[in-house]
């Protein structure tokens, strides 16, 4: 019982250690976040990015922060998944062409150049902070590369593709190599056009589609 300035009878039992309350943001401030996460590394880098900086510009306490996001590194490889210009998850039209089709759907020719010159800076950092590689590759890349398996996955139960076809395992080789060829060749980024023309021209043959 509660007297004048007596200690509290909690659930927890006497002498326990209080459990701390994670506070959560909601989906809409997560997704505010993020979006200033990236403005911030277009405008300073990674190296200079900081998480005060970030507390500053969204006005959320670093406290908050922490608790959502163990540090820089997994806030910054989240921000990027977030953001990404096209999603694989999900998407099943009844045919590996019409899949791919409706992932080329989603790209926005401003977004993947604004996209690649942010993904180029950021890789180039990641070769100086190994824990944001790893960030990178847990967060961002291996949940991609799942989904695409995902969606290749389906050609071959379908009967489009068949499971033992080798450029399968390439396919990610290819989409990824073909972006970055296209800037070293070009000298500008890809397009939706040209992603979506690789893929009728050399990706799907490959796969015999």
């Amino acid at each position: 019982m509660d007297g004048n300035g007596g200690g509290r009878t909690t659930s927890e039992g006497a002498g326990s250690t209080p459990r701390r309350r994670r506070s959560r943001l909601t989906p809409e401030r997560q997704a505010e976040l993020y979006t200033t996460v990236l403005d911030l590394l277009r405008e300073v880098g990674y190296d200079s990015l900081t998480m005060d900086a970030v507390a500053a510009r969204t006005r959320c306490s670093k406290a908050t922060l922490y608790r959502q996001w163990s540090g820089k590194p997994q806030l910054v490889a989240e921000a990027l998944r977030h953001e990404k210009p096209a999603t694989l998850s999900g998407i099943d039209t009844g045919s590996l062409r019409g899949d791919f089709a409706a992932v080329v759907a989603q790209l926005n020719g401003l977004r993947m150049e604004q996209d690649t010159a942010l993904m180029r800076g950021v890789l180039q950092a990641a070769h100086a902070h190994p824990d944001l590689l790893t960030a990178l590759r847990e967060l961002l890349v291996v949940p991609e590369l799942s989904s695409l398996e995902a969606l290749l996955g389906q050609a071959v139960e379908r009967g489009e593709v068949p499971a033992d076809t080798a450029a399968l395992s390439y396919v990610p080789y290819a989409l990824l190599g073909s972006l970055i060829a296209h800037q070293l060749l070009e000298d500008t980024s890809a397009d939706p056009a040209f992603v979506g023309s690789y893929i009728d021209a050399v990706v799907l043959p490959a796969l015999g589609v």
